[in-house]
């Protein structure tokens, strides 16, 4: 089995010993949410910029093919605009950017 260099030091067995009930939590979670999503009562937020982000966030890490997922995830979470504002837009973050 071989190592690779700049890789984790655990071993995937480690890793799974170790937090697999963790992140099984955290997709239960998730899956929990997606269920409560679909069965509102009123679906007014379909495309609201916060589920359209989370959608394709869901879709880099399954399409990641061991790429950097946590990186692209953050990029469909995160504002990309590097620009100074010039005068702060909100107080609270949406935790998604909403391209107008």
């Amino acid at each position: 089995m071989g190592e690779r260099p700049g890789s984790c030091p655990l071993s995937q067995r480690q890793l799974v010993e170790e937090y697999f009930i963790e992140h099984r939590t955290k997709i239960l979670d998730i899956a929990a949410f997606l269920d409560r999503f679909e069965r509102a009562a009123t679906r007014d937020a379909e495309e609201d910029f916060r589920m359209v982000a989370f959608r394709k966030a869901l879709g880099a890490l399954v399409d990641g093919g061991g790429t950097d997922r946590m990186q692209a995830v953050q990029m469909l979470l995160s504002d990309p605009r590097t620009d100074l504002l010039d005068q702060l837009d909100r107080k609270s973050a949406f935790g998604a950017y909403e391209a107008r």
